[in-house]
């Protein structure tokens, strides 16, 4: 391909993304396809000769766009939302065009930079601890491919201190709550822990911290060596808040790492009266959430910041020959092969940059709060139904409830919102066996008639 063809080719495929999110919403966000549909549309081996770039576009509507999720669709209220905004896909395809590898500094200046820089923005504009900074010299942050990732790099780094002060593998022991992630109790098993605890839950749905310190004295008493304790600001589930300051209290005592995984809700911080869900923060020793589900940053793209940087970099620094140069040798620079598990990077920072330049801090505010208001206007309607029952607080822009007939009722609920279309949402189990209906407000595009949509559909089917 020529770089004439590729300028063509270019216009006519962003051509084809506008096209497809600015009539996203007249599209069913279920795709109506089998499985193996999309192989059935494909030739059966590799073409031998090029084809022309023409017809793969054509392939990408008659194929591709057919089978896809309506993730992007305004009405789309499953799972947490998973925004791509413009600005962030044309900084997607600037770091594509690049085509950089930020490993190092010197393997790119720009990329180990910009986000230095663009992460220090954040600490400031969501009101997290200054040491946090990256030019504090003392902790800092890296943005990770997902939550899932940053959380288990951080159990890794608690596992190589604890194994520092003289513990075998085989007696640690990790913690979070019944209704974390399932990320969390996973990274903890493919980081080698054999002993995983997942503390009880109040009312709220948030963890015990009297029954997480009972853990953690049992552990003791039986020998063994607390090591690491995840909590979460914004429960996949119900969007419960871990109590962070007396989490910390306990892992501080104890020696424990504390890592904070704020995935969804994370991106609230930016607004100031969200800021106490995050009480104590300044006691954790990491922290992660993903400009990738409310902050307008398509995937992917989580941000995770270290108190202090140095148990991080000792734990996933190796330097052979073939890396060793003169910016590293000197100090001088951060080298991010030396913040997680991969050698190679994406310039991940730039889409970020796009996002917080073209939006602005007061203008994603301005977002999360309608999306919030949204969300709690709806809860107001179905706390106002006497055939539904909101069953966990709307701390942020997550509404759950039931039908008071039981799961049955709830169950149909359900099936009426997801076969009507234009609203999609994901229905889930409460730690008391019942089946509830999780409604995430927040998709770039959501506006209150969708939200209203929503409504029409659960009153019709109640």
């Amino acid at each position: 391909m020529s770089f004439d063809d590729f300028r063509r080719h270019g216009h006519a495929l962003v051509d084809l993304i506008a096209d497809h999110l600015e009539t996203v919403e007249q599209r069913p966000i279920v795709p109506d396809v089998q499985p193996g549909w999309v192989r059935s549309q494909l030739s059966d081996a590799a073409p031998a000769q090029p084809e022309d770039f023409d017809d793969v576009l054509a392939d990408l509507t008659r194929v591709v766009e057919p089978a896809l999720l309506g993730w992007q669709h305004p009405g789309f209220m499953g799972f947490f939302p998973a925004n791509a905004s413009l600005p962030a896909i044309l900084g997607e395809l600037a770091s594509a065009g690049f085509g950089q590898i930020g490993m190092m500094w010197w393997t790119s200046p720009a990329a180990t930079e910009l986000e230095n820089h663009v992460l220090d923005w954040l600490v400031d504009a969501m009101g997290l601890p200054g040491a946090w900074r990256t030019d504090s010299g003392v902790g800092g942050g890296v943005i990770q491919g997902t939550a899932s990732e940053a959380s288990h790099t951080a159990m890794v780094v608690a596992r190589q201190r604890a194994v520092e002060r003289g513990a075998s593998t085989d007696e640690l022991v990790a913690y979070g709550s019944a209704q974390a992630h399932s990320s969390i109790e996973k990274g903890a098993k493919v980081a080698g822990y054999r002993h995983v605890r997942l503390v009880d839950v109040d009312d709220a749905y948030a963890l015990r911290p009297e029954e997480f310190a009972r853990l953690v004295e049992s552990d003791l008493e039986a020998g063994l060596v607390p090591a690491v304790v995840t909590s979460t600001v914004g429960t996949t589930a119900t969007a419960a808040v871990d109590p962070l300051r007396s989490i910390s209290q306990v892992a501080r005592r104890h020696r424990l790492w504390h890592h904070v995984d704020a995935a969804y809700a994370g991106s609230a911080m930016l607004c100031q009266e969200f800021r106490h869900h995050v009480d104590g923060v300044e006691l954790a020793d990491s922290y992660v959430f993903n400009p990738h589900k409310w902050l307008l940053t398509n995937f992917d793209c989580s941000v995770m910041w270290v108190a202090d940087r140095r148990p991080l970099i000792d734990t996933m620094s190796i330097a052979p020959p073939y890396l060793r140069n003169e910016a590293t040798e000197s100090g001088a620079v951060i080298d991010y092969r030396d913040w997680h598990l991969p050698l190679g990077r994406r310039f991940r920072a730039l889409k970020l940059w796009f996002v917080l330049r073209s939006y602005g801090t007061d203008g994603l505010r301005a977002m999360l709060r309608q999306h919030v208001a949204m969300a709690r206007g709806l809860a107001d309607r179905l706390a106002a139904d006497p055939r539904f029952e909101l069953v966990a607080p709307v701390a942020f822009s997550l509404v759950c409830f039931v039908h008071r007939d039981g799961d049955g009722a709830t169950d149909r609920v359900a099936r009426h919102l997801n076969a009507a279309g234009d609203v999609y949402v994901t229905p889930s189990v409460l730690p008391d066996g019942r089946r509830f209906v999780r409604v995430a407000v927040g998709q770039a595009r959501t506006e209150q008639r969708h939200v209203d949509r929503a409504w029409q559909l659960i009153d019709v089917a109640g």
